[in-house]
């Protein structure tokens, strides 16, 4: 390949991407569901302000935010989407109220035809749009008016202490109490309202909701609409086309033939410098965070049956279903993250052969600082779940409640700090090999280029403040989430891995340039713009469905030569005897493969086109889409590179292929267990029910709690145990290197002879 060309189309793919991002957010911000200045009903009495509604926000947040329910469906998924609930609530509450006064009877009773009549009724009352651009006020009927005030009532309970909501409270993993001040209740219930509002009012001059008549409510109307339907179909023509030019391409390059290996291993002779022996420290803490985030994921996925209790103890009022799942979700980012950042601080001297000044004491500073951040990010989330902080601090301290970026803007920052340290120590390493002749010299770029993206697109997360509009949050959001946990991470890692493997002797570097370089091309083309999938129902214009649809499909389409790719990754392990010593971290990268293909290609596309996750938005489908992925591709990743750091950091007599095998297979099959026993069919009984009765019913206690459902729960234990024992054998693994390594040093230092490395 003729890389001149690859770099210049990478470049022309960046730039185009970018912009056209750039252009959504801006419509984004421009069409957004406006914010009242005021709720009045007809008499002009004032029902909600938008100090209620931001305040309210606020406050959601500072109790979990997304980690408890979800609000257009983004966040967890015991409690119920707050937007769909207020919607289904105040539509029964109004049917109710004019079944009572028009005919004397409840709703249920009254005839068809007098139902039918009652709903296009309310179809007319919800759908209104009475926002004044020029007063900032919506003007609601006295009717709806006391719709609200009922609705308003029950979330005050809810989120309080009322005895009369104990169940649901239960049922939905809510503590007791949740929110002491009934100020902030009240707050809340008129943000919930305002969410309800968004996704239910058509936009002006048309005929569908701000939130593209998301979620699915049949009683005011809310279908799929037009645009959604076709650009579904549009994406999955797209789709078979581009995977049939992908194929016609593949078969027509020509394949080189198989280098001959070296004799013996090229790392084998090779002095971890002290800055490299001090990641060591990066890769146990890696696996102490893996330990804690498996087992808060088994407290977490109990609260979907004993919502208060963990087998019958009380732990709720303690370490609340918000605590614990916002530490899973942060955790699995966290050890992901460390052991990728632990690998560039480890693989850049040894690709440079350049130990910069100070080295070992920024490594072992940035892992000090960390540390830090993790723990007093998960210190500041438990405190402001329970309440302790000021809404002001709970910003700043405590739990900004929006899933994957839970922490606040104080450990923000110090985390923004770190990965700057971490992008000079880095940089500064890698700069020799990058000035110095090479034949590997474009794959350095690339590698280098994804670690300053690393480091600068976390700042994405500062791009909102207390009060941003929740559709530019999750614009931003999103930006974190996707193109920095999913986009630039991965390609970096594809880069480190291709070195490695350069390194080994296993690949040109000619080969792995251009494969490199092509690959990170066509997995940008559709990752950058494909992030838009995400806002496809989050109050944005219809043109997020038309791009997001179109260019989330073309992320599916690499993936559809992974068997090629794991069958290669895997032939590494036959091309000479040495080999079999890398044998289980190259099969790990194999592993990485197979979960690409199913958890991000298969399960990936599964919730993508816009009419599929208009139903399953919020789902568990979206949870066996987000373990399959999250964990089957990065985690497997970051265990993949942590293997080949410890290869060279550890004592080769310490080395336990046994532990690896067992952790591999347990690994592996714990997570499918937990995948198809439980998540996938729970998702599959959800959304059925979605597209029969509307999202609401599909997120109900009448579902969640139905007896199927709970048994399915109870049937993920079995993979939970697996999975679980997996983590364990790799830290004894991991504990053999350690107590290895010291008995060696031990003996060394007494002048006993020591084992070949």
């Amino acid at each position: 390949m003729n890389t001149r060309r690859l770099w210049f189309v990478l470049a022309l793919v960046m730039a185009v991407s970018f912009t056209v991002l750039g252009l959504m957010g801006r419509e984004i911000h421009r069409q957004a569901a406006p914010i009242p200045a005021q709720v009045v009903d007809a008499r002009g009495r004032v029902l909600v302000t938008r100090n209620d509604i931001e305040t309210g926000q606020l406050a959601w947040q500072s109790m979990g935010g997304q980690q408890v329910g979800s609000i257009w469906g983004h966040g967890g998924y015991v409690a119920p989407d707050w937007s769909a609930d207020q919607v289904h609530r105040e539509a029964t509450a109004l049917l109710e109220l004019w079944a009572q006064r028009d005919f004397k009877a409840p709703y249920a009773t009254l005839s068809s035809e007098a139902q039918a009549g009652l709903r296009e009724r309310l179809k007319r009352e919800i759908r209104a749009n009475t926002y004044d651009p020029k007063t900032g006020v919506i003007t609601v009927s006295a009717d709806r008016a006391a719709a609200m005030a009922q609705v308003r009532t029950h979330y005050e309970a809810l989120l309080g202490s009322d005895p009369s909501q104990e169940k649901l409270r239960e049922q939905y993993a809510i503590a007791n109490g949740a929110v002491k001040d009934p100020a902030r209740r009240s707050a809340i219930a008129a943000f919930y309202w305002w969410t309800g509002w968004a996704a239910s009012t058509d936009r002006p001059g048309s005929d569908i909701t701000y939130t593209a008549n998301w979620p699915h409510e049949a009683l005011i109307g809310n279908g799929p609409t037009t645009a959604t339907i076709v650009w579904s179909i549009a994406s999955v023509i797209l789709l078979i086309a581009a995977v049939g030019a992908l194929a016609f391409w593949h078969a027509k390059t020509k394949t080189e033939e198989h280098l001959a290996p070296p004799a013996k291993d090229p790392l084998a002779a090779m002095k971890p410098t002290a800055s490299m022996k001090a990641t060591g420290k990066y890769f146990l803490t890696v696996i102490g965070l893996f330990l804690l985030q498996v087992a808060l994921g088994a407290v977490t996925a109990h609260y979907s049956v004993e919502g208060h209790t963990f087998y019958g103890v009380r732990i709720s009022d303690l370490i609340p279903y918000a605590v614990t799942r916002t530490w899973h979700t942060q955790l699995a980012v966290f050890w992901i993250a460390t052991a990728w950042l632990a690998t560039g601080l480890y693989v850049a001297p040894m690709i440079s052969g350049h130990e910069p000044r100070f080295q070992t004491l920024g490594v072992n500073i940035l892992w000090g600082a960390l540390v830090f951040v993790v723990l007093g990010s998960m210190a500041g989330e438990w405190l402001g779940v329970q309440q302790v902080f000021t809404l002001d601090a709970n910003w700043w301290f405590g739990h900004q409640g929006w899933e994957y970026v839970d922490l606040g803007r104080f450990w923000q920052i110090l985390l923004f700090v770190g990965l700057m340290l971490w992008l000079v120590l880095v940089g500064r390493a890698l700069w020799p090999a990058l000035r110095a002749p090479s034949e590997s010299k474009p794959v350095l770029l690339i590698l280098f280029l994804s670690t300053v993206a690393i480091g600068l697109f976390y700042g994405a997360g500062f791009m909102w403040g207390k009060h941003t509009h929740i559709s530019m949050v999750e614009y931003w959001r999103w930006w974190v989430v996707h193109l920095w946990v999913e986009g630039f991470f991965e390609v970096f890692a594809t880069a480190v891995i291709s070195l490695l493997m350069v390194k080994l002797g296993l690949v040109r570097a000619k080969s792995a340039n251009g494969a490199v370089l092509f690959g990170t091309i066509v997995f940008l083309f559709g990752g950058v713009l494909g992030t838009a999938h995400h806002w496809y129902f989050a109050g944005t214009p219809v043109s997020v469905i038309a791009i997001g649809s179109v260019f989330s499909a073309l992320e599916v389409v690499p993936l559809a030569l992974i068997g090629a790719e794991a069958y290669e990754t895997w032939s590494h392990t036959k091309a000479a005897p040495w080999v079999a010593t890398y044998r289980w971290p190259i099969l790990f990268f194999v592993a990485v493969s197979f979960w690409n293909l199913l958890g991000a290609g298969v399960f990936g596309f599964m919730i993508n086109p816009p009419v599929s996750l208009y139903y399953i938005q919020g789902l568990n489908t979206t949870a066996t889409h987000a373990h399959a992925a999250l964990f089957g591709v990065y985690g497997m990743l970051g265990v993949g590179l942590m293997l080949f750091c410890f290869r060279g950091l550890a004592r080769r007599e310490a080395w336990d292929d046994r532990l690896l095998a067992l952790t591999f297979w347990l690994l592996n099959g714990g997570l499918a267990a937990m995948i198809f026993l439980s998540l996938l069919p729970v998702g599959v009984i959800q959304a059925v029910a979605s597209i029969e009765h509307g999202l609401w019913f599909a997120r109900s206690p009448a579902v969640i709690h139905s007896p199927l459902v709970q048994t399915l729960v109870w049937m993920r234990v079995p993979g939970d145990i697996v999975f679980a024992c997996g983590a364990l054998t790799l830290a004894v693994f991991a504990g053999k290197l350690v107590i290895g390594g010291r008995r060696a040093a031990a003996a060394h230092k007494a002048g006993a002879p020591v084992a070949a490395e």
